[in-house]
């Protein structure tokens, strides 16, 4: 199983690769571990954005994507230009993505705690929740869980 952890902060997506193959995890080196969008207004650049990152996960060959869900409102809320990106990213053909709120990630942390610190991974600090939300999504399908009811 290959996932990518995609988290979406402001203009970015900060991404990482992580694969479970027989019960043992693998952090996979990626060309890019960051999109960044310009003007989210311009049709093309929203294209090429799609374009670019569907090119990424064909090229790694990727069967999941698990986005750590943002809030829609209030003090922490995303911006449109992140909700955009998700949107672009949830359109790809034939890509499996799911969204994972702060309480799934949580709850799912706490029943299968990370078995190695993050420092030790090798990733850089600003892929940190990428990086849980791919773990915890191959969580949830190692274990056969429901799937959040929407």
């Amino acid at each position: 199983m290959r996932t990518c952890g995609v988290e979406i902060t402001g203009s970015d997506v900060l991404l990482c690769i992580l694969t479970k193959d027989n019960d043992v995890f693998d952090i996979r080196d990626i060309r890019q571990t960051r999109f960044t969008l310009g003007n989210g207004n311009d049709t093309e650049v929203m294209r090429k954005f799609q374009f670019d990152f569907k090119k990424l996960m064909e090229d790694y060959q990727i069967d999941s994507v698990a986005i750590k869900e943002r809030q829609a409102k209030g003090k922490f809320a995303g911006s449109a230009k992140g909700f955009k990106m998700e949107t672009a990213i949830q359109l790809i053909e034939r890509l499996d993505v799911q969204i994972l709120s702060a309480t799934e990630i949580k709850e799912q942390l706490k029943r299968n705690p990370v078995p190695i610190d993050f420092e030790d991974t090798g990733l850089k600090k600003f892929q940190e929740n990428a990086f849980i939300s791919a773990y915890v999504y191959i969580m949830r399908k190692t274990y056969k869980q429901d799937e959040p009811k929407a």
